[in-house]
């Protein structure tokens, strides 16, 4: 188990999953071809930063960011837009 930020943010690295957990959200999750990152509702600078935290250290490849209120992801070139909550997009 590694940390990712200082403060209430844990790391699960296991069995080939990695989970990023911010408080009780689990923010990032990578799985098998897939990335699922996940505000549960708390669309702050901090969660954003975890996230993007994760992305640097695990070399994800992607940048969460937010324009005119909304969220978005930058992946392979592509842009996508958090619907709800939570994105997944393959790897």
């Amino acid at each position: 188990m590694s940390r990712i930020g200082t403060h209430k943010t844990v790391v699960l690295y296991q069995d080939n999953n990695l989970e990023v957990y911010y408080h009780d959200t689990c923010v990032v999750n990578v799985s098998g071809a897939y990335i699922t990152l996940n505000t549960g509702g708390w669309t702050t600078p901090t969660t954003k930063r975890r996230m993007n935290q994760t992305s640097e250290a695990y070399n994800l490849g992607y940048r969460v960011y937010q324009k005119d209120f909304n969220w978005y992801v930058d992946y392979n070139n592509r842009t996508m837009e958090f619907i709800g909550d939570k994105i997944t997009f393959e790897t």
